[in-house]
């Protein structure tokens, strides 16, 4: 499943760009009829805070309850299946472009303290857990920042879950 988030959810949209999902964050300002048409043009759901737009999008949306990024991750979920754990740390956060495999002269410029760091979840390219971004360049290595997401993620997956019984 594609998402297209509108403004106010730009945090989840990083959290499932963190997971792997495919998703589209508005423009601040842009307009319902804007936002509805670009989801349906192609095929997202939009996911929303704002009921009457909710309502408006049909089954091209989905409202969404919470304040906290985790509390409106776990509405998604109980709205969709969602897989938390699809492809961790594949997308970039900024643009929502594929990683690729950094080139190796890149990790110069990853923090002396992080450089021997290995990858959470398996997420390394070619057996380095370098991967930038080739549509915006940012370079992604596995520091705290990643290891707070995969926790959270993990959460999520967990939380997802049948309970048996």
């Amino acid at each position: 499943m594609n998402w297209f988030c509108d403004e106010m959810l730009g945090r989840l949209a990083r959290l499932l760009r963190a997971a792997g999902h495919d998703t589209a964050l508005a423009p601040a300002g842009t307009a319902d009829r804007t936002l509805l048409d670009r989801a349906q043009a192609e095929g997202r759901i939009l996911l929303t805070r704002d009921r009457r737009l909710a309502e408006t999008a049909g089954r091209h949306g989905c409202l969404l309850r919470g304040q906290s990024v985790e509390e409106q991750a776990r509405s998604l979920t109980a709205a969709f299946p969602v897989d938390w754990l699809q492809a961790p740390f594949t997308r970039c956060l900024i643009d929502n472009c594929l990683l690729h495999p950094a080139a190796p002269d890149r990790l110069a410029e990853v923090p002396p303290g992080a450089r021997g760091l290995t990858a959470p979840l398996g997420a390394s390219f070619g057996g380095s857990p370098l991967t930038s971004c080739p549509c915006c360049g940012r370079l992604y290595w596995p520091g705290s920042h990643v290891r707070r997401l995969t926790g959270t993620l993990r959460r999520l997956a967990q939380a997802g879950k049948p309970h048996p019984g």
